[in-house]
């Protein structure tokens, strides 16, 4: 049965990938919870064939009470921001449309909230685990993206698994892939929108939340799936992106600390003299930095 207000609202934001998207909402559909979530999907811009995944009452297809919205093109913060304005339940849950969850993931942030709350821990943000889906050819490239942390660092959260991860660095793993948070702190502590360059938003929403006391909590047991497979010229595109957009929101916000500098920033340019994987990165990286840098 139904409950006639949803525990936790789900924002995913999307922009032209209906096929995983719908995969995604499929994977919504296997939850334990389904009964008790609300979906909002946000598309970034207008795209036909998202849209028609919805039109006619298809949302109403689902098991779950389903919101889709769109906006015009601006940056997926953006999106998060208008599904949170549109959200019901007490908690939010922000993944992405190449995230697959586990059947029990949403049951296992609800009763991590309830958990902490009943300790006395009512501002928390909970970070779900995700690992790239087996489905897809996983590369050597994107071996070395996890290895690094590059694209997520959980290896290095190990210590802190159903944990607080210390509040000096739980920045820089605030991913908005798979991260749930009362939706009374997500309204308050809304994405940029004044950034349209991929990568490090999260990052440096989760410094501001950090900043407000907002603690963050490493759940590993609720596992997903990122079905986002990358090649070797993606990841290096990608790099000299995460580089420049570095460049703007550090503008932005002076206390984000990933810019490097004297020592670390000497040290990229040692190794990007290297053919190595880490040397074509931080070539790329570098690449990224200076270009933001040119545009100042």
């Amino acid at each position: 049965m139904r409950a006639e207000r949803p525990d936790l609202s789900i924002v995913v934001p999307t922009h032209r990938r209906p096929a995983i998207l719908h995969t995604c909402l499929e994977h919504l559909e296997a939850q334990t919870t389904r009964d008790q979530l609300e979906v909002i999907v946000v598309s970034d811009g207008h795209d036909p064939e998202t849209a028609a995944m919805f039109e006619g009452g298809k949302e109403k297809a689902w098991s779950f009470p389903l919101r889709f919205i769109e906006i015009e093109k601006s940056h997926q913060g953006k999106a998060r921001n208008i599904g949170v304005q549109n959200a019901a339940a007490d908690t939010v849950l922000f993944i992405q449309d190449d995230i697959l969850l586990d059947p029990n993931v949403c049951d296992e942030h609800l009763l991590a909230h309830a958990s902490l709350q009943y300790a006395g821990e009512q501002d928390v943000a909970v970070l779900g685990f995700t690992i790239w889906d087996p489905a897809v050819r996983i590369t050597k490239v994107m071996r070395w993206l996890d290895k690094t942390g590059w694209q997520f660092g959980y290896l290095k959260l190990t210590s802190y698994s159903e944990d607080f991860v210390p509040s000096n660095i739980q920045h820089r793993y605030t991913y908005t892939s798979h991260v749930s948070l009362p939706t009374a702190i997500a309204k308050q502590h809304r994405f940029r929108e004044d950034v349209t360059l991929y990568g490090w938003e999260d990052v440096e929403w989760g410094l501001r939340l950090a900043r407000d006391g907002v603690r963050l909590f490493y759940l590993p047991t609720a596992k997903a799936l990122h079905h986002h497979p990358i090649d070797m010229h993606q990841s290096l595109k990608r790099m000299e992106t995460l580089g420049e957009s570095l460049v703007t929101l550090s503008r932005i916000n002076p206390s984000l600390d990933r810019l490097p500098k004297g020592w670390k920033l000497m040290a990229y340019n040692c190794a990007a003299l290297l053919p190595t994987m880490r040397g074509r990165h931080a070539n790329a990286f570098l690449k990224g930095i200076r270009k933001g840098e040119r545009s100042d």
